[in-house]
């Protein structure tokens, strides 16, 4: 990272959350981004799929109000994925959106929807590509043609870092196949940052770059290093009719838990169909989420990276002398606290402020009052008021022996 890393980094510290868009041809078959690979399908039968995709409800301003109502802070479009077919117009490749049955650039509206709504724009940009020839040519060892790849690659992104304004977020994928030396990943990010100074880079061109990118679970940095967790909302992260496997608004809250605590981000997909439209339970999720967050910003954004925490009652946050907790599990009245080394001077549930009685005896901490039944209809947080830093380890209150290891911090 360059001298400039942490005034470009600052609102993706802060946004913790971001919606991932994953649509293009692969949204007309239904089976998967990776279908054509998967099944074999022959690349001059796939392509009469763009004379089928009319985009005929793709409502880009909607997309974003989705996005906002979530509390997200970012969107980052599939611009060309694995497939090859690119949403905008193009000079280099013809396979494209405005050759398609859409005859129109799908890309210039989404950025402008996400400008107006006051929220960062992200491109994706897979590296790998199914449709142009040369790249499978060149892994094969042509070197002729993984130049004349390597030249295409450089062209296309060009295009997509000059021709719509201020991108806020670059998401490589799929660098398989080459080396970074081959992909001239290096001369690449350069040309980028030179026309976007402040363009965010993911890790995936094989550079380090600006932030790591964890794929379907939840996996912290190293202390001081940037990182995103993409993850799925149902099973596939393309339109698939089919996969009805969805994450439940509690599991999606307990995910944005855990990436606050590990001083992450979440970016969470959604699949629109062949003509644009999110998914009606992918809507509904996502509304239910920003319903929570609304009430529980507090513990997910501006919270700083946990001390190391041992817990069986669900992820915490931290923020300054204030320990939330997030119970994954609820078991009624009373909850046990094993290893906190602060007091707790006050407690309450977060979401409606209820007060609640606290008792500690040596390292064993009761938080008791709580309601029956959960008071929340995603996922219950208590804030504790601390006398100092969360301080937390289990090892010490069992008859003072080192029965679990203790961690460096």
């Amino acid at each position: 990272m360059d001298t400039l890393a942490p005034d470009r980094l600052a609102w993706f510290r802060e946004a913790r959350f971001g919606m991932f868009v994953h649509w293009g041809l692969y949204a007309l078959h239904g089976r998967g981004e990776w279908a054509i690979s998967r099944e074999a399908w022959p690349m001059e039968d796939y392509v009469g799929l763009a004379e089928r995709f009319t985009a005929d409800h793709y409502d880009p301003v909607e997309w974003v109000r989705v996005a906002k109502d979530a509390g997200m802070r970012y969107v980052v479009l599939t611009t060309k994925h694995h497939e090859g077919f690119c949403l905008w117009d193009s000079p280099t490749c013809s396979f494209n959106a405005v050759n398609s049955g859409a005859k129109r650039d799908l890309l210039r509206p989404f950025v402008e929807a996400v400008r107006a709504a006051g929220l960062k724009v992200g491109f994706y940009y897979s590296l790998g590509d199914w449709f142009n020839q040369d790249w499978f040519r060149g892994w094969q060892g042509d070197a002729a043609a993984r130049e004349r790849f390597m030249a295409y690659t450089h062209t296309l992104v060009r295009e997509l870092m000059t021709g719509y304004g201020r991108i806020d977020v670059l998401w490589y994928d799929l660098p398989q196949c080459y080396t970074p030396a081959e992909w001239r990943a290096v001369e690449l990010n350069a040309m980028v940052r030179q026309l976007q100074p402040g363009i965010l880079i993911n890790n995936r061109a094989y550079t380090t770059e600006d932030f790591a990118t964890p794929e379907q679970h939840v996996a912290a940095a190293p202390r001081g290093r940037p990182w995103e967790a993409c993850m799925t909302l149902n099973h596939n992260w393309g339109y698939c009719p089919s996969d009805h496997d969805y994450k439940s608004p509690k599991q999606v809250a307990l995910n944005l838990a855990n990436v606050a605590s590990g001083d992450g981000n979440l970016l969470l997909n959604v699949g629109p169909d062949p003509t644009g439209r999110i998914p009606e339970r992918s809507r509904a999720i996502l509304a239910s989420v920003g319903a929570w967050l609304r009430t529980h910003e507090v513990a997910i954004r501006g919270t700083e990276r946990n001390p190391l925490m041992w817990y069986h009652f669900g992820p915490t946050t931290v923020r300054g002398h204030t320990l939330f907790c997030f119970l994954d599990k609820y078991h009624g009245e009373t909850v046990h606290i094993g290893g906190l080394a602060r007091r707790v001077q006050s407690a309450h549930v977060l979401s409606s402020g209820q007060r609640l009685r606290v008792t500690q005896q040596d390292r064993r901490t009761a938080i008791s009052g709580l309601p029956a039944t959960e008071p929340d209809p995603v996922l219950t947080v208590l804030q504790l008021e601390l006398d100092g830093p969360p301080d937390h380890d289990i090892s010490r209150f069992i008859g003072g022996a080192d029965i679990f290891p203790v961690l460096p911090r």
